[in-house]
């Protein structure tokens, strides 16, 4: 299982940039915390597929309403 994550604005993002500097983050969610690599995607077709996982989840127009850029990704593999 991965977590796929996409930026609001775009590539110079400061959680993009963040990443590409240390890709190692730490998620925190319903009192648990865990400590993961990131892996930043740029590659246009994975991050084409990011985007549609986030348009399943969310619906289309909440995506477009949120997000102008589909740039840069960031994918976690969850273990």
């Amino acid at each position: 299982m991965a977590l796929v994550y996409f930026s609001v604005s775009k590539i110079n993002s400061i959680d993009y940039r963040n990443v590409l500097k240390n890709p190692s983050i730490r998620i925190d969610a319903r009192g648990g915390e865990a400590k993961f690599q990131a892996a930043p995607i740029s590659d246009d077709k994975a991050v084409k597929s990011v985007v549609e996982k986030f348009r399943e989840k969310y619906g289309a127009k909440d995506v477009k309403k949120y997000y102008s850029k589909f740039d840069v990704a960031v994918v976690v593999q969850l273990t």
